[in-house]
């Protein structure tokens, strides 16, 4: 029986998370049925494009709360700040977030993820790594061993985090911007697109280039 799924942000990163879902379904015999897509501000176009889909706009997000308990859900949304405020407004514990991971991404052993992940396709993580709650790994992404990527992480196309990184809670990594090995990146900072960390990130600061800074 397939597990009932909610798609929180019917915005572009949602809706590639809905590709995602149809990828685990027919490559796994469908263990997710997607009931629709729950989004506080969604745009017209955006809610022409989920008809074109297939899938229903449900409403807003309280309205999770109204739905059986066994419904579990996936926050589409890119930007980690506001993923993070979405958590809290659907509130810890109420009820399980479904962890997301396409099946031409490739995943080594001895890892550990919290509820929430998501990996899409091409994504490489090797080992003894730990992810922690709503954690988003895009296209392409390549995570190294040892590496700790707290919640809300988001790492975006193309971009390679070397081993013994430690990525605090809502870090940025920009598309195809690259982290030198043990490296740590502080609470809410940002690595630009193209950047390459050579030493230590502060937590809520920018830094791009090559060296970043």
């Amino acid at each position: 029986m397939p597990e009932p799924l909610v798609i929180v942000g019917c915005g572009g990163h949602g809706r590639e998370i809905f590709g995602v879902v149809q990828a685990i379904n027919e490559a796994q015999g469908d263990p997710w049925k997607v009931l629709g897509f729950v989004d506080d501000a969604p745009s017209d176009v955006n809610l022409g494009r989920l008809e074109r889909l297939g899938v229903p706009f449900l409403g807003a997000i309280p309205q999770l709360a109204a739905m059986p308990n066994d419904v579990r859900y996936v926050i589409g949304i890119g930007d980690p700040r506001v993923r993070a405020k979405v958590a809290g407004k659907i509130g810890p514990g109420m009820r399980a977030a479904a962890p997301i991971i396409h099946p031409a991404a490739t995943v080594g052993l001895d890892n550990r993820f919290a509820e929430g992940v998501v990996i899409f396709p091409g994504a490489r993580v090797t080992t003894n790594v730990t992810m922690g709650r709503h954690v988003h790994l895009n296209q392409n992404v390549t995570v190294g061993h040892d590496t700790v990527l707290d919640d809300f992480v988001q790492i975006n196309p193309l971009a390679a985090v070397s081993g013994d990184c430690h990525l605090h809670e809502r870090v940025l990594v920009g598309t195809t911007a690259a982290l030198l090995q043990g490296l740590t990146v502080g609470m809410g900072a940002t690595i630009g697109a193209g950047a390459c960390a050579v030493k230590d990130v502060p937590a809520g600061s920018i830094v791009k280039g090559v060296p970043a800074r």
